[in-house]
């Protein structure tokens, strides 16, 4: 069974529309603006794409802003990096202890190679970038630091050294919305890329092919029909490549001449026949590099696969003949035009009458990022405040291992290619949904839902309660489904469904709405009567449990 008869046989069971789940085709439109009505139905789409997940604060905060306004906005974050990651690890059998290093203090700065003090010091990095996902800033900034990492997709695991993995994680985070051509390079440089790809190990001697190939088969080229680059070229990147090493006292890269193949490199007619000249000295080896980025960057194949990665985590993963046509060649236009800078292409992109055609909304499946952090925010589910670094790192650490057993690893994707989920055809998004993925997925929210996760003896849980009082009349029940279903869903679902849903949960079977009104009026009136209180909890956590496990929630 694939994973959209899976979703729909789902949603069959549980009496749903199941043709709502079938993805639809691509939207239609270019990029010519968005010229229809701005309204919380516009606004929630484009920030459920930008951000993981829309809070109620977010929509509040952005609802009186026009598109241009909300959009300049996200692609322009003020607020500040965030602080690094902390020890809050205990050293246990560490051969090398860094005892030097005080709890809640960070670690980046020190330099360890012992193997457990490592591996416990990347696994804090993965907490820390869980809780900086969920205290987000509003903007688009922690969606393109996921974006880049799958793009420039490296192991922790493989890397090992855990400062080289925060130091190429800081530096996609700072790039994020910078220029393209400018982070390929860094990247290149990277000490993280160069011992995951082996780029440390490329010498004249014996020329490493690992990055050369990926720098033009997965970071700037693809493996588009127009893409022919050759095993030549390959061959030819390697030996341009080669004679850098890493220092893990520096944290750095460097070069070193008697490592490096000082003959002249050419390269095939997919990049002009150019011949990068064989250097020495000291700055040969980046100079080499310098012409190797402008050969490759001159060819029309990079802008375009960027374009089309950018469109497949933003909008969409099918790009037929119309969306080339119509959005992806203007933007990489815009792209090259724009000499290979971020922000011109998402503005064009997020703005555009294609990104708010109705066939974009609801057409994508949720990551398991995007389902996690995203619940988290939605749900103003409370975590400790930041001076309890210890706690917050535990709960951390739950929502990384949820993520991980739903396949996506924050960290550590699969391989250098990235998630499968985002250029694996023809299923693309579809992937994240399999009989393994999906219990899980209903496991997860169902715990936040009912009974949360402690640690410290402090809990996570989310409180339907509290959050049905931030919505609009939750003492009327057809109210309540509405602005539940607004909130969680990108389809709706049928009349007759919600008035089951109204019936069966929140009425107990009773066939009037006033049943329910009293019962919720009761409950703000007199909150120590413990049978209703305990009854009207129970009622509106049923209830969002009970849409959590619907598949149009795995929809965004």
């Amino acid at each position: 069974m694939d994973r959209r008869s899976f979703l729909k046989v789902k949603t069959e069971k549980k009496g749903f529309n199941a043709a709502a789940i079938v993805s639809p085709p691509p939207p239609a439109g270019g990029l010519a603006p968005f010229a229809g009505n701005f309204t919380e139905l516009e606004l929630t789409h484009l920030l459920k794409r930008t951000l993981f997940g829309v809070s109620k604060a977010d929509l509040n905060y952005f609802k009186n802003k026009n598109l241009n306004q909300t959009v300049d906005e996200l692609l322009n974050p003020t607020a500040p990096f965030p602080a690094p990651p902390l020890k809050e690890y205990s050293v246990g059998t560490a051969a090398v202890p860094d005892n030097n290093i005080l709890i809640g203090t960070t670690w980046v700065n020190d330099t360890n190679t012992d193997g457990t003090i490592n591996s416990l010091r990347r696994s804090s990095f993965k907490k820390w970038w869980m809780g900086v996902m969920i205290n987000q800033d509003r903007s688009i900034r922690e969606k393109m630091t996921l974006f880049w990492h799958n793009h420039f997709a490296t192991e922790s695991n493989d890397i090992g050294n855990s400062q080289y993995v925060y130091k190429h994680h800081n530096l996609l985070r700072t790039s994020a919305l910078g220029n393209f051509k400018t982070l390929t390079k860094a990247v290149t440089l990277d000490p993280a890329m160069l011992v995951y790809l082996n780029g440390q190990l490329n010498t004249a001697t014996a020329p490493d092919e690992n990055y050369g190939r990926e720098i033009q088969e997965l970071f700037c080229c693809g493996k588009g029909p127009d893409s022919k680059y050759t095993e030549d070229d390959v061959k030819a990147a390697a030996k341009v490549l080669t004679g850098w090493r890493v220092n893990a006292t520096t944290i750095s890269s460097y070069f070193t001449e008697s490592r490096h193949d000082k003959t002249n490199k050419a390269f095939s007619s997919f990049y002009n026949n150019t011949v990068i000249q064989g250097r020495t000295g000291a700055t040969g080896g980046e100079q080499e590099i310098d012409e190797m980025l402008n050969m490759i960057f001159a060819t029309q194949e990079v802008a375009k696969y960027v374009c089309r990665r950018i469109y497949r985590w933003f909008v969409y993963y099918d790009i037929d003949a119309s969306v080339e046509r119509n959005v992806i060649t203007p933007l990489a236009d815009l792209f090259r035009n724009s000499n290979y800078e971020i922000k011109p292409v998402l503005s064009a992109l997020l703005k555009s009458e294609h990104f708010f055609d109705s066939l974009s909304r609801g057409c994508q499946i949720k990551s398991p990022v995007d389902l996690v952090v995203g619940l988290c925010r939605e749900f103003n589910v409370a975590f400790q405040p930041s001076a309890d670094y210890v706690t917050n790192y535990g709960m951390y650490n739950y929502l990384v291992s949820w993520v991980t057993n739903m396949q996506q690893s924050i960290g550590d994707p699969p391989d250098v290619s990235g998630w499968k989920a985002y250029y694996q055809e023809p299923q693309f998004y579809q992937i994240w949904i399999n009989s393994d993925t999906l219990p899980k997925r209903n496991q997860f929210s169902d715990t936040l839902v009912v009974n949360g996760y402690t640690f410290n003896s402090k809990k996570i849980v989310i409180d339907g309660a509290e959050y049905a009082k931030t919505l609009s009349n939750p003492r009327d029940p057809n109210v309540l489904i509405n602005d539940l279903v607004a909130a969680m869903y990108r389809i709706d679902i049928t009349a007759a469904s919600k008035a089951q849903l109204k019936r069966d949960i929140l009425l107990s079977g009773q066939s009037t709405d006033i049943y329910w009104t009293e019962a919720w009026d009761l409950f703000i009136a007199t909150p120590s009567n413990t049978n209703n209180t305990t009854s009207v909890r129970n009622k509106v956590r049923d209830l969002i449990k009970y849409l959590m496990n619907l598949a149009e929630y795995q929809l965004s």
